[in-house]
This record gives structure tokens, sequence and C-alpha cells, in this order.
């Protein structure tokens, strides 16, 4: 009995073994310096790919990178047996495969530029990030106290509920339900449930935590932009949404605890006129009291005028990638390998499984039919043919419908998503409609088609940043002078701490616990500019929450145009940048006069203003109705109907925060057709604080079918640049306000999920 255990342990590790050799994996051939000479490497690169795999289409697809313009090499998928020929070449030096190294951060901090914090970890430990989301998960190491002296003496908030335990870093947490519905997976404290709410808190203000990952991937030191300060959760949002009610009762208790940041991922699925939107009112109270709110753009792009949490007083964060992307790659039985996008977990080890199409497993008592279960719809699958097999489906679907009916894993062919990814409760990757089209023509053509689905991997993205797909587009459905969104950061596969009891993502039925999860949204870019902000306070505390704004706009990187067809629409001012941001030169500054004076323009009457001011002066008395070009904002927008002269003056006035005696320069640029004066066009100053006024007008012709021309104007000393983005667009159709109430309406998390309901599939 035992000889028959070894033989058959030793023909399982040759099977192995040799299925090991024959899968196909990458690795980097490296051949020394460049060649002289000013030609490109890459062909030839591909000829010697041809020449060792044997196949013009197969090299084509192996190659991964082609490495020539500072040295000579390539990185291509390989078998060993494949990578031992190419060892033995004349001319190759190295044939490396294809380590994982470990980062030192979850990335997207880095890849600002913004690795270690600048400022002294006492000023951090001063901030407070107050947050409206899903709950905390306290125990998380995000959100660990070690070396955190005592809350600062300011705070006046509790922590409330049972199960529930503060520390020094969790210095504040409530919970609010005005439906007073609990789910059986809500917890009736501030603990999360959802994992929301632990993702949006560990991003911003998460303590340092080295080697976190979601089951090896995205491996590093996961921390938040601020890792000292302190955090504070107002729980508002449960299973069946976020109320209204809560949504104010939470800004009310923050603003009076005494949070110097409010992070809000979350808003409205539909144009709320601003004092029917609970996130505009709680945030407009917080700016009176000198607190900023950074708020999500919203996750209905790209259309346009989709944009939420629009208000001048807050900072709108739109969503954008970082230099990395996660793929799932498929071998088929005769070698052709294809790349998908997911956050595939799962490791079949290189072992191959019966390959079916969904159309050729149709439950028929549960009167689908192929044009249906090709789809892999849940329900629609028959369990006796899928049970054991990968199944290739039509469509991006959540796997629940082939892990119900026994399968191994699905390959699903569907292009409409490209830019970020999805993990599913088992092995599964989504690839190009084209390349799904390849992989059905190999089922049809053979007679026991077989695939595998390689463990995920981190492939780098030289296209980032740009605006992921999903993240709402300007312009401002309300206020068509004001630019929305202000800026985009990172929000695209975030890795950060999670709920245990919350199902990793796609599928809610998925039984796995993590203590990290990988997840997409303007949800996940929104925290990232309230940790920039939390930085910006902590280095300059007496700012107001408007120089704060204005100091994360001004100092953003500037976006490639060639990206984005609908330019500042998608990224505001540009890329969050929080190295500079703490020394931006010039702020525009404005208080709650300036915000009243604005609100007087868009109509609203002294009998709202005064009850929103407690200010029984008739505040608009002297104010007409009119455009909002004088609002001291960090960005110009000009709004014209198709027709119209291109024709507008703004005023606005910089406050100096940088060298007492300096003198900025401006530069504008337009189209050419456009023409922009700024005067005076030299600002002189001999203080800080010091306020200097300018106009800037701009002038062209009728504007005529035009969607956007974008430029903007820099204000230079010879060591800041101060950046405000110049946009002049048609105004083709804004969406009338709803005159529904707010109040009868949930609002829903700024993080695409996907779900299935009534047979669709979609994302809130």
């Amino acid at each position: 009995m035992a000889l028959h255990s070894l033989l058959y342990s030793l023909l399982f590790i040759a099977f192995a073994l040799n299925c090991h050799a024959h899968e196909r994996k990458v690795h980097v051939v490296y051949m020394g310096d460049r060649p002289q000479g000013d030609f490109p490497l890459a062909s030839t690169h591909h000829s010697m790919l041809q020449n060792v795999i044997g196949s013009k289409k197969s090299a084509k697809q192996s190659l991964i990178y082609s490495y020539g313009r500072s040295f000579n090499g390539f990185a291509a998928k390989l078998t060993d047996e494949e990578a031992a020929r190419f060892s033995a070449l004349e001319g190759v030096i190295s044939v490396i495969p294809n380590h994982i190294l470990k980062l030192h951060t979850t990335r997207s901090w880095d890849f600002m530029g913004f690795s270690q914090s600048k400022v002294e970890a006492a000023q951090e430990g001063d901030v407070v990030v107050g947050l409206l989301d899903t709950g905390i998960w306290p125990e998380s190491e995000s959100f660990s106290d070690y070396g955190l002296a005592a809350p600062p003496s300011k705070w006046k908030g509790i922590c409330q509920g049972a199960n529930f335990t503060c520390n020094n870093k969790i210095i504040g947490a409530r919970y609010y339900n005005s439906e007073n519905y609990y789910d059986i997976t809500d917890f009736q404290s501030p603990r999360d449930s959802e994992g929301h709410g632990s993702h949006t808190s560990s991003t911003a203000a998460g303590s340092e935590v080295p080697n976190a990952s979601y089951y090896g991937l995205a491996n590093g030191t996961a921390r938040g932009g601020v890792p000292n300060s302190r955090i504070a959760m107002y729980k508002v949002c449960w299973s069946f949404g976020c109320a209204l009610a809560d949504i104010l009762a939470a800004f009310d208790d923050a603003i009076a605890d005494g949070v110097d940041i409010i992070s809000v991922s979350l808003g409205a699925d539909v144009p709320l006129e601003y004092f029917e939107d609970p996130i505009a009112i709680g945030a407009f109270h917080a700016m009176r009291h000198g607190i900023l709110t950074s708020n999500s753009a919203g996750n209905s792009g790209p259309s346009p005028l989709s944009v939420s949490n629009y208000a001048p007083w807050t900072l709108t964060v739109a969503a954008s990638t970082i230099d990395r992307k996660f793929i799932a790659q498929v071998v088929l039985g005769n070698g052709q390998v294809y790349a998908g996008l997911s956050i595939n977990s799962f490791d079949l080890n290189g072992t191959t499984y019966p390959l079916i199409w969904g159309g050729d497993a149709a439950n028929y008592s549960a009167g689908a039919d192929p044009e249906i279960s090709k789809y892999c719809i849940t329900g629609a699958m028959n369990s006796y043919k899928v049970a054991g097999k990968i199944v290739f489906c039509e469509t991006l679907w959540d796997g629940s419908g082939i892990l119900i009916a026994n399968g191994v894993g699905t390959i699903m062919a569907d292009s409409s998503i490209t830019d970020f990814a999805f993990s599913y409760p088992l092995p599964a990757t989504q690839i190009s409609t084209e390349d799904g089209k390849e992989i059905l023509e190999y089922i049809r053509t053979t007679e026991n088609p077989i695939a595998t689905i390689l463990v995920g991997q981190t492939w780098k993205d030289i296209m980032a940043p740009y605006v992921v797909s999903f993240s709402s587009r300007g312009p401002n459905p309300v206020s068509p002078d004001i630019l929305k969104p202000d800026l985009t950061a990172p929000g695209v596969d975030i890795l950060a701490a999670w709920s245990p009891v919350s199902p990793p993502y796609i599928y809610n039925e998925d039984t796995r616990a993590v203590n990290y999860n990988i997840i997409s949204g303007t949800s996940m870019s929104c925290p990232h500019a309230s940790g920039a902000a939390a930085y910006v306070k902590a280095a300059h505390p007496n700012w107001s929450s408007s120089a704060i704004k204005s100091a994360l706009m001004t100092t953003a990187h500037a976006m490639d145009t060639k990206k984005h067809p609908d330019l500042e629409f998608a990224y505001g001012s540009g890329h969050l940048n929080p190295v500079d941001a703490i020394d931006p030169g010039l702020v525009y500054d404005a208080n709650e006069t300036d915000y009243i004076n604005f609100l007087c323009k868009q109509g609203y009457n002294d009998t709202t203003l005064r009850l929103v001011t407690s200010d029984n002066s008739s505040v608009c008395s002297s104010t007409e109705p009119g455009r909002a070009w004088d609002l001291n904002y960090p960005s110009f927008s000009l709004a014209l109907l198709d027709g119209q002269q291109i024709w507008s003056v703004f005023t606005r006035t910089v406050t100096n925060v940088g060298s007492p005696n300096s003198t900025y320069t401006a530069r504008p640029y337009m189209p050419p057709n456009v023409s922009v004066d700024v005067e005076p066009s030299v600002l002189s100053f001999s203080s800080v604080g010091e306020k200097k006024s300018f106009t800037l007008t701009v002038k062209g012709p009728k504007i005529s079918q035009q969607p956007i021309m974008s430029g903007a104007i820099i204000w230079e000393d010879g060591v800041h640049q101060v950046r405000s983005p110049i946009v002049v667009y048609n105004i083709f159709s804004l969406s009338p306000i709803s005159s529904f109430s707010a109040s009868q309406k949930s609002l829903k998390f700024n993080g695409p999920s996907m779900y299935t309901k009534n047979g669709i599939l979609g994302r809130n």
C-alpha cells in the first residue's frame, strides 16, 4: 500500500512539473547596453521571439515590453524550455524570472510622489479627519494607536455604542439610523459591516502597516496620507443606503466635535438644489467653522453633466489611475495566452480544466436557453454541464452563476470596462470581446478544449494617470460658472483596510474574510484628497477651508489632454500633488460673505439666506442675479449658449502665503482664437498675508458647436507656479433641477460595486 502511495505521489509530482514547464510565465531577457544607432529594437526582439517560439502570432502575444531607450532587452511570456533556449543564445546576458518585489507602500501615495510626510508627527496628531461612511473596523492594524499621544484637547467627540472601543487613533465614533431599519448583517454600532468606511478611513489617515496585501497582491506598506492624525467615524450608511437625516445629524455632530477635515464618499444620484442637498448644507456650515469638506464626484461617468457634490464650498474629487493594473491571464490548450483584467487571488497551479461555452450549458428547466446562458447569468446555468469546468461567458458578470453551478472558473468577454478590475469568488478574468471571439472559435473547433486561469499579476500601467471611465464628469449641472470636479486623485485598484465580515467585493455570498481589499471608485479618490487636505492643515493650522482647497487645486499636476476628450470636465485643475500643496505661494481665499454673494446671484432670496446665516439684515438687497464670475474661486469657467460671443471679466484676489517679498508675473494661455488679458499682469508683495486683486478678461468669436476650449493662467515668481484652469464651453442641455424633495431620496456610495438586480448588471 505504501509503494502504491509513493508511486502515485511521484507520478503526480512529475505531472505537476511537466505542466509547470509548459506554462508560460513572464521572464526578462537582458542583453546589456543599447546598441549604437538611433533605431528601434522592438523588431529585433520580436524576431528573436519568433525564432525561439516558432510562431509569429505567438511571439507577438508573448512580448510584453521591449526595452531599448537606455538598455537592451525585453520581457516576454516564456516556458521553462524557451527560457533555457534564450539563455544559450549569443548576446543574451541573462534570462530572469519575473519575481514580484515587495513595494514599500500601497502605491497610490508613492505614485503621487508623497512617500513620506514632511510635517512633524505632533502636528499631524492635532488634526482630526471626520468621515461620514459605513462605520469602521477598530481592530484593523490600520487603526492602531501605537506611539500616539492622547487626543488633542480641542476634541469634544464621543465613542458611542456597544461592542466598540475607541483608542488614540479612532478618537470618536457615532452611528445614525433614522429609518430604524437593520439588515441581519448590520451592526447597531459604529462597527463596519460593509467594508467601505474602513477602506476610506485607512486611505485618508490610516497608520502604517507593513506587508499588507490582498492575498499577496499589491503587497507593501499600507498607510494613509496623514498616518499620525486622528479619525472620527460618523456611521450614516447601512445596507439600505444613507438617509438624508442621518447625514445632516452627522455633519452637525462632526462640526461640534472639533473635526478639521470632513471626508464624504457618497452622493445623490440626481442633481439637487444646494439647500435640498444634505451634503451641500452640512458642508456650508462646516465651511463657516473653518472645516473643509472633501467629497466624491460620483461614478456615473463618462457621461457629461453627471458630477455630484458640486457646491463651490466643497472640494469635489474625480478618480484617476495609478501606475499599476491587475492582470489574470488565460492559457488555452493550444498555447495561446490572453491577458485579462482581474484581481484574481485563486491559484490553479497551472492545472487545465475542460473549457465550455456558456451557451452550451443552458438550464432549460429554469427557462433559460443558449441566448441567455451564454451570459452565464445566475440561475441560467446547467450544473451537470458546468461542474468541474471553466466556462467562457459573453459578458461581464459577478461569477455567481458559475460558482453556484459548481464550475471551476470563468472567462468573461466584455470590452465595456477596460481601466479597472474586479475581484471574484472563483478564478475569473475579463478579456476583450475580440479575444473572446478567438476563444469561442477555439472551443468550437477543438475536440476537447481545455484552459487554465493564472493567478493575478501586477503590471505597470505606463499611461497613468488618466481619469477612469466611471468617474463622473462636469460641467456643473447647477452653477455652470463653477468648474467641477475640482481635481482628480487615485481611485482605481486601491488597497486599504476592510471589514472581515464583508465579502471581498463583487459577490455578496462570497464567504472569504479579508483584512485588506482592493476596490475602485471616486469613494477611493475622495479620501486621498481628504488626507492631502489634512496634511496641509497640519502644516498650516490657521488656514481657512478655501485656502486649503486653493492650495490643493493650484499645485495640482496638469493632466495630459490627449487622454481626455472632455478635458477639465474630467479632472478639473489636475492631479492631486500633496508635496507642493503645503507651499502654494498664493491662495484664492473665500469666506462666508463671498459664498452668500454667490448664492444671491444664483437667485436665492433674503428669506432663505437669512435662515442659513442667522443674519437678519437684508443680505441680498444690493445684489442682482447674475453670473458667478466674481466668486474668488481657484478656477475660471465661462458657460455660453451656442452662438453667444465669448466674453467675460473675472475678478479675483490672491493672498501671499509664500515669501514676504515676492513678485508674481501672469502667464495666461488659451487656444489662438481666444484672447486672455490679465490686469495687472504683475503682482508685488511685501508681506505674508498681503492681498492683491486682478481681473481676467476672456474674449473671442461667437461660440459654435464647440464643447470645450481650455487653457490656464499661471502666476510665477521663480519658485512657485500657481496654476488655474480657464474653461470656455457650450451649454448644450443642462438637466433641470428635479422638483422632488431630497428628503424623500436616499443617497448612495460613490464606489462602483457590481450587483445583479432583475437580471441586470450594474454599478452603485
